[in-house]
C-alpha cells in the first residue's frame, strides 16, 4: 500500500504543476484586476500603484515562480517580505525564513479576506450539495438497476432503460433550470420550495444563521439526476451479467430464495464496478456542481470561484481550481483502495 501511494505522488505533483502553468498562460489574456478594483475613470497614477501593491508589475515568470512558493508545503521567504496570513512552522535562517505551512493561498482582491477560508466555508456547503446528490443517487439508481435486471426484457426492464438514458442526455444546468423553475415557481404553492437559497441563510437582523434543510432539495435532484441514471444502467447491466453465471443457478437450484440469491449472491459480485462510478462521480459532483450552485445560488465552490471570475479576482480562481484537483486526487486514490479491499484478487 505504501508504494501505491509513492507512486501516486509525483504524478499528483506532475499535475498541479501543470494547472498552475495553464492557469498564469490563461490569466495573460483576461483583463487585469487594477482594471476592475480601479475603475475606467480612475488615473494612471492610482492604477499604477494597484498594480505594484498586486505584484502585477513583475514578469509572468516571476509571478509563477513566486506562486509556486506560496503554495508549495515548504517556502523560503525574507523576513521583511513574509506574507500575513501563513500558517505553519518558521524557521530563521539569516535574512530569510522557511516555512513549513499548509499552501498559501493568498488574499482575495475583492474583499482581502485570505483564499483559503472562503474556499473552507465555501466547501461545506459543496460537500453537503455533493453528499445528497450521491446518496440520491445511490438509493435511487441502485435499486432501480436490480429491478430492471431482475425483470430483464420485460416493459418495466425497458421504461427504466429509457428513463436512466434520458437522464444521461440531460445537461445538469439544463436540469437545474428545470426543477428551479418548475417546482420553485410554478408548483411552489404545492411544493412549498424555494427557487435559490443555500443550507444556512443569516436571519432578517442579521444575528445569527438560520438551517435551511429545505433548499437543498432541489439542487441535490438536479445534481444527482445524471449519476442516478448512470447507476441503473450500471447497476442493470452488471446484474443482468452476474445472474446468468453458473454459481447463480447453482444458489437457485439449492432453493434459496429470490432475494437471498439476488442480494446475498448476485449483487456482491456486481459492486467492483460501481464502487469506482459512486467515486468518480462523488469527486464529479464535487468539482463540477458549478453552474448548479450557481443557478440555485447555493453557497459552495463553484458560486465562489464564477462569481470570483467575473470580478477578475484570480487568487480565489486559482485557489478554487487548485482546491478541486486536490479533491479529485484524494477521492479517486481513496476509491481506487477501496476496490482493492473489496477485491482481494487485485492485491496482489
Amino acid at each position: 500500500m505504501i508504494s501505491f501511494w509513492i507512486k501516486k505522488v509525483p504524478f499528483f505533483i506532475a499535475v498541479l504543476l501543470g494547472l498552475i502553468g495553464m492557469i498564469f498562460y490563461l490569466f495573460q489574456a483576461l483583463p487585469g484586476p487594477e482594471q476592475i478594483l480601479s475603475g475606467q475613470r480612475t488615473d494612471k497614477a492610482t492604477t499604477d500603484a494597484i498594480v505594484r501593491d498586486l505584484g502585477l508589475d513583475q514578469p509572468v515568470y516571476s509571478q509563477a515562480i513566486s506562486y509556486l512558493n506560496d503554495v508549495s508545503p515548504i517556502s523560503v521567504y525574507s523576513q521583511d517580505n513574509t506574507p500575513n496570513g501563513i500558517k505553519g512552522i518558521e524557521m530563521k535562517l539569516r535574512n530569510h525564513s522557511v516555512w513549513i505551512k499548509w499552501p498559501y493561498l493568498r488574499r482575495s482582491f475583492q474583499t482581502k479576506r485570505l483564499v483559503s477560508e472562503m474556499l473552507s466555508e465555501a466547501f461545506i456547503g459543496t460537500m453537503i450539495l455533493a453528499f445528497a446528490a450521491i446518496l440520491i443517487a445511490v438509493v435511487i439508481g441502485i435499486p432501480l438497476g436490480v429491478f430492471a435486471a431482475r425483470k430483464e426484457g420485460s416493459f418495466v426492464d425497458k421504461s427504466i432503460v429509457a428513463f436512466s438514458t434520458l437522464g444521461i442526455s440531460v445537461p445538469s444546468f439544463f436540469s437545474a433550470m428545470l426543477l428551479s423553475w418548475l417546482f420553485g415557481f410554478v408548483w411552489n404553492q404545492y411544493t412549498g420550495l424555494p427557487m435559490t437559497g443555500s443550507w444556512r441563510e443569516l436571519s432578517a437582523d442579521g444575528s445569527r444563521f438560520i438551517w435551511k434543510p429545505e433548499n437543498l432539495i432541489l439542487p441535490a435532484f438536479a445534481l444527482g439526476l445524471r449519476p442516478v441514471a448512470v447507476f441503473i444502467q450500471l447497476a442493470r447491466n452488471n446484474m443482468a451479467d452476474t445472474l446468468k453465471l453458473d454459481f447463480i443457478q447453482t444458489a437457485k437450484a439449492k432453493g434459496l430464495s429470490t432475494k437471498k440469491v439476488l442480494w446475498k449472491h448476485a449483487f456482491p459480485n456486481a459492486l467492483n464496478p460501481l464502487v469506482t462510478s459512486i467515486g468518480g462521480w462523488f469527486s464529479s459532483l464535487l468539482a463540477g456542481s458549478f453552474f448548479t450552485e450557481y443557478i440555485f445560488q447555493w453557497k459552495g465552490l463553484g458560486k465562489v470561484t464564477i462569481e470570483a471570475l467575473q470580478q477578475s479576482d484570480f487568487p480565489v480562481v486559482m485557489g478554487g481550481v487548485l482546491f478541486t484537483a486536490c479533491l479529485f486526487f484524494v477521492i479517486n486514490t481513496l476509491t481506487e483502495v477501496l476496490y482493492v479491499w473489496i477485491d482481494p484478487r487485485l492485491r496482489s
